[in-house]
């Protein structure tokens, strides 16, 4: 049964794993509110010209706090069933802690784990009592697992990340809202790169019945696109 009276504010979708989560709310039957980081066209602005498609596209670049007030101040009183926060870079894989410079570790550090973070906080308020605060995280987040190195600083934001949604968490222990960090897998984008082990159409509409099978389940979970447990 199509979702029809369900609604999604879904910030970053203007490419990759977004655009997919974008798409596949829409077909199942939610009204998307999608954010995009420029002016600039991009498919998502396609997307939401279909016919019959519920989207509207706002522009926001996380990290400037200033145009996230701006969108915070646009929504007004509107509330959704669920805010997803998509956001990421990713750095050279050969790097290592030794090897970045400064420059470039507070980039990834900012974008992966800081501004989605302030969005959370921006946006919370939005979200309804029975809803969801979902973060997109990675598997290489996971301090347990980290067994062969690599991706040093992506996985360094990731756990980050990670920390703060558990010290979020921990500030709102009585929240009846559902807490999500998630683990869309490696999946082939601009960002995972074309040898990536997962198409999206394996990865985003699993991902999506893993977060619909946490509906109303208040609490932090840290899971993977198959609804599995993530180890910290």
């Amino acid at each position: 049964m199509p979702n029809v009276n369900k609604s999604l504010l879904l910030i970053g979708a203007s490419r990759g794993l977004g655009l997919a989560l974008a798409e596949e709310y829409l077909q199942r039957g939610w009204r998307v509110v999608a954010t995009a980081r420029g002016a600039k066209r991009t498919a998502l602005h396609e997307l939401a010209e279909t016919p019959g498609r519920r989207l509207e596209v706002e522009i926001v670049d996380i990290n400037h706090p200033d145009q996230v007030a701006a969108l915070r101040a646009r929504l007004g009183s509107r509330r959704f069933d669920m805010l997803l926060v998509n956001a990421g870079v990713k750095n050279d894989d050969r790097e290592t802690i030794a090897d970045v410079s400064t420059d470039e570790f507070v980039r990834v550090m900012v974008t992966n784990a800081l501004s989605p973070m302030r969005v959370v906080e921006a946006f919370q308020d939005v979200v309804l009592a029975a809803g969801t605060i979902a973060v997109m995280s990675s598997g290489q987040g996971s301090v347990a697992n980290n067994q062969t190195g690599s991706y040093e600083v992506y996985r360094g934001s990731k756990a980050a990340l990670n920390m703060f949604m558990r010290s979020f968490a921990a500030r709102h222990k009585d929240d009846p809202r559902t807490l999500l960090l998630l683990a869309p897998g490696w999946v082939r984008t601009d960002m995972g790169g074309p040898q990536a082990r997962l198409g999206i159409e394996e990865s985003i509409p699993n991902l999506a019945s893993a977060i619909e099978a946490q509906q109303g389940k208040a609490g932090l979970r840290y899971l993977d696109y198959l609804g599995r447990t993530v180890p910290w």
